[in-house]
């Protein structure tokens, strides 16, 4: 069967994007390089979440984000993020795993395993969890604290195992952005 988009209608991620453009560009549903807050409700909604989580996650990422990522320009009712700047977004009381260019660094990802893994060496339990993120959390930053929360409580519901664990290649993938293609998929194969 013949598909009726042509390949110069598919836009793709630009191969020179760093890890956490990638990670925020499946949210750039139409691949314009600006997500607006109905594609990431949409891209919420194709990784599983549900309505409310969807909407809250579009409204509340959407509107910390878009000045941020949008340096010189005007305020916008449309809140955009720009994706080529979104690493004027990194928030603190985070894992820093991307640095402050939004490139991925090893070290910091392997340190959140070898200091926080105590139950499986490649894989986090929700207790876990609670001490890294309270190990990150800045004195005095309740924004990046419920920030950073929110950020892993979504990834830790949405892909912990039957046994509640988070697994390491799975928290890897969400920081080069494969998770959320994946998640997609996996949701999408089981629509009818």
């Amino acid at each position: 069967m013949a598909s009726s988009i042509s390949a110069a209608e598919v836009k793709v991620v630009p191969e020179e994007y760093n890890f956490l453009q990638k990670h925020v560009a499946f949210f750039d549903r139409n691949k314009d390089g600006i997500v607006y807050p109905s594609e990431t409700f949409q891209g919420f909604r194709a990784i599983g979440c549900g309505y409310l989580l969807s909407t809250f996650a579009a409204v509340f990422i959407n509107i910390s984000l878009s000045s941020k990522t949008r340096p010189g320009k005007g305020f916008s009712f449309s809140f955009p993020i720009e994706v080529k700047n979104v690493r004027l977004g990194i928030h603190s009381s985070d894992s820093g795993v991307y640095d402050k260019d939004g490139r991925f660094v090893a070290s910091k990802f392997e340190e959140i395993f070898a200091k926080h893994a105590h139950t499986h060496r490649d894989a986090l339990t929700s207790k876990e969890l609670k001490e890294l993120l309270k190990a990150n959390r800045e004195p005095n930053d309740c924004k990046g604290g419920i920030l950073a929360f929110g950020e892993w409580k979504v990834l830790y519901n949405l892909c912990k195992d039957k046994s509640g664990l988070l697994h390491k290649e799975i928290v890897r993938a969400v920081y080069d952005g494969s998770l959320f293609e994946q998640l997609e998929k996996q949701r999408s194969s089981k629509t009818p």
